[in-house]
């Protein structure tokens, strides 16, 4: 199915296979998570009535290391998505040569309906029933859709209880105080940003006043709007779920930042009156309100989908008019509009590469907290944008060799062998 994000990543790892040298044995078993865990979650609400809740934690292929993948709040979570999720979250590892495994976890509930404290006993409730599946050295959370460094401090918290003592390698992207690393909440966005860059680079192209449409205004959308559009590039469109800011002239994203920051949504701001009450708003910036699928197919330099899976497909691939695309979230685009977009010569940078900015700098926290030494912002940056690049040279030097369709195909094709190459080393046991 087309919508099923797991049969999504199966297409996606078949389409590499033809260019991968992976041994047939090794390949089949890349294709199936090593273990899944369902979880019930009876939680006492603040209102005083019992709800409970579902959720998950797969862990799908632990070669090259210990797991490692978000934990994401959502009504749409289900196992096969978390499964489809856990595995890009391997490739993704891989493709930017992190010694990890892929791992990711998922609670279905709706975030808006419920309190900051019924919040907390759910991530307790939940961190209890997946703690026997996690530790430091054995399968690290971190924050994902609907999640952020306070989800992670109480999951360390609750993990910290059981063991006795505090243990803050168990989890990354936690506050500062707590372990946490400068850098790590603007880590996917930057990498976003930076992987942008280096695209308009490779095809030697002007990013400066190029257009870009963001599909998603959370952390990942916004703040790889604010860093391009310092870097000089025009933020036309971006949205949340009321609809898309649309101003072919380029938007005052530091204006939208502060009204979404304020608790605003887009339908508001694109009334002149909230864009002129928002911190450093004024009502010159003349946004139009259009819908999702609308950003989606908007005549851009560049098109980042930042929200969820399954946006780009073959129903709407047609329409799409962008001169490239970068995928910022996870599965975007599927097998069938990938093929459509390759047949247009549309270069569309992969979710495990585009968005690798925050596994990359969650390993960074890892190392610190291991270390149990801390760096500066400086140094953190400075590591991320060698690392991404480096796998953004690997990826298009494998495309430049000429037997590969696409950068998906060549980003897949490195992941594939370096994985496959550790289970080669390791053997099967027993």
């Amino acid at each position: 199915m087309a919508d099923d994000p797991f049969e999504n990543m199966l297409a996606q790892m078949d389409r590499a296979k033809a260019f991968a040298d992976v041994d047939h044995g090794v390949f089949e078993r890349l294709k199936h998570p090593e273990r899944t865990l369902k979880v019930t979650l009876p939680v006492e609400l603040e209102s005083g009535e019992v709800e409970v809740f579902e959720g998950f934690r797969c862990q799908f292929d632990g070669a090259r290391g210990p797991f490692k993948g978000g934990v994401r709040y959502h009504p749409t979570v289900s196992q096969r998505e978390v499964e489809a999720l856990a595995g890009w979250m391997t490739w993704k590892a891989a493709l930017v040569d992190l010694p990890y495994g892929g791992a990711k976890g998922g609670v279905i509930c709706e975030p808006k309906d419920l309190t900051e404290r019924d919040l907390e006993r759910l991530t307790r409730r939940y961190t209890e029933g997946i703690r026997r599946m996690i530790g430091p050295d054995v399968d690290v959370p971190a924050p994902d859709m609907n999640t952020n460094p306070q989800t992670m401090a109480w999951m360390m918290d609750t993990y910290s209880m059981y063991e006795g003592y505090t243990v803050p390698k168990v989890v990354t992207g936690k506050p500062l105080e707590i372990g946490g690393t400068p850098g790590r909440v603007e880590a996917t966005g930057r990498g976003v940003s930076l992987i942008t860059q280096k695209l308009f680079e490779y095809l030697e192209r002007d990013l400066t006043d190029a257009s870009i449409a963001i599909q998603g205004f959370g952390n990942v959308g916004s703040n790889a709007a604010r860093l391009l559009d310092d870097a000089g590039a025009r933020i036309v469109a971006t949205s949340d779920v009321t609809g898309a800011a649309y101003d072919p002239d380029g938007l005052d994203v530091g204006a939208l930042a502060a009204h979404v920051e304020a608790g605003g949504m887009i339908e508001e701001y694109t009334a002149g009156e909230a864009r002129a009450e928002a911190p450093g708003g004024s009502s010159g910036d003349d946004a139009d309100l259009v819908s999702n699928e609308e950003l989606l197919t908007l005549d851009v330099d560049v098109l980042i989908p930042a929200a969820v899976e399954g946006v780009i497909t073959a129903d709407n691939v047609d329409d799409l008019r962008a001169s490239a695309i970068v995928e910022a979230a996870n599965g975007p685009t599927t097998v069938a509009a990938d093929e459509v977009l390759t047949e247009r010569d549309v270069p569309v940078v992969p979710d495990i590469l585009a968005n690798a900015g925050g596994i990359i700098v969650s390993y960074l926290e890892w190392v610190q907290n291991s270390q149990e030494f801390s760096w500066p912002l400086e140094t953190v940056n400075v590591e991320l944008e060698r690392r991404i690049g480096s796998a953004f040279d690997e990826t298009i030097e494998r495309y430049d060799e000429g037997s590969v369709p696409d950068l998906r195909t060549a980003a897949y094709t490195l992941a594939l062998e370096r994985t496959a190459s550790a289970h080669e080393y390791r053997g099967l046991f027993p």
